[in-house]
């Protein structure tokens, strides 16, 4: 394979597996306290076109960000009522956030259909490490959100596995009843995470309209939302495995535009499905492998926890 063209496909990799990485970054640390969050589609959707609004509205994509993020995290929050507060059933009411998130965006964005942004996220070189060979135009000549995800990962690492605070968080999730006793308040860090994780998501959405895709489409996440969820899953609730799915997410997706540009005799259709392919077939290798080696998710995930019941 030609040089130039691996290095553009992984530079591609990299730009359509960061959204992934927020969403998948968010979903992690709701997991983690014990809070299974079905509706990071439609966060996603809802960040892109509340973050696309206001970047159209205000010209300034920073505050486009921000808006999502907000979004991101009211969605989330009815979520958490739902789930901490009146202990629904957590599948139940992430896959209701998702069909209300996609018909909120689809109606929200229909006035923005067809309007180019104004202002968005272009790519930046950063001096010195942008002339790296090979790794240069890879990784450091990519736009602002894609350097944040570089930071973002180490800190949730250091955050999850060297800090107090991600000791209480790893143990809301695991053993609430414990991590109660010990006085740490499960209902208030349940609320946190979950709420920060919708931010993440909508974060991750923005992306696309203000980035990745700088225009607003309908249902413009594509099922991003749950490959971020199967992700969590293949990188056992670890931000930096987290990091390096995506970018293989992102690496398939980015191959399928490839071969349909350089004209190859390959169905259209087949060549959109690949990513989801791929998707079914790591989480099910993923899966075999947490097995074999005794791993599992947090083993509250997805349990109500009331304190009457301790």
């Amino acid at each position: 394979m030609d040089q130039m063209l691996l290095i553009s496909i992984l530079a591609a990799a990299v730009t359509s597996g960061t959204p992934i990485l927020y969403a998948a970054l968010g979903e992690i640390l709701a997991e983690r306290s014990g809070v299974l969050n079905l509706g990071l589609e439609g966060m996603m959707l809802v960040g892109a076109v509340s973050g696309f609004m206001a970047a159209v509205k205000t010209s300034n994509p920073w505050l486009g960000l921000m808006v999502a993020a907000l979004a991101g995290g009211v969605l989330a929050l009815i979520h958490a009522f739902l789930t901490i507060n009146l202990r629904a059933n957590q599948v139940v009411s992430g896959l209701a956030l998702t069909i209300f998130g996609t018909g909120l965006s689809g109606f929200l964005g229909k006035p923005l259909i067809g309007i180019p942004a104004p202002q968005t996220f272009k790519p930046v070189t950063i001096p010195l490490l942008g002339k790296i060979p090979l790794l240069g135009p890879i990784l450091f000549q990519q736009d602002y959100l894609v350097y944040l995800s570089y930071l973002l990962v180490p800190i949730l690492w250091f955050y999850l596995y060297r800090t107090r605070p991600g000791l209480h968080l790893r143990a809301v999730g695991e053993n609430p009843a414990a991590a109660d006793a010990m006085g740490v308040g499960v209902f208030s860090l349940r609320y946190l995470y979950v709420a920060v994780g919708g931010m993440l998501a909508g974060i991750g959405g923005a992306y696309l309209s203000l980035a990745y895709a700088p225009t607003w489409l309908e249902n413009m996440t594509a099922g991003r939302g749950w490959i971020a969820i199967a992700l969590v899953i293949f990188s056992m609730w670890d931000p930096v495995r987290a990091l390096l799915g995506s970018y293989l997410f992102g690496g398939v997706d980015a191959l399928g535009f490839r071969i349909q540009a350089v004209g190859a005799m390959i169905p259209s259709f087949f060549l959109n499905m690949l990513p989801y392919i791929f998707t079914i077939l790591v989480l099910i290798l993923a899966t075999r492998e947490g097995s074999r080696r005794g791993a599992a998710g947090p083993g509250a995930l997805g349990l109500p926890y009331d304190r009457e019941e301790r």
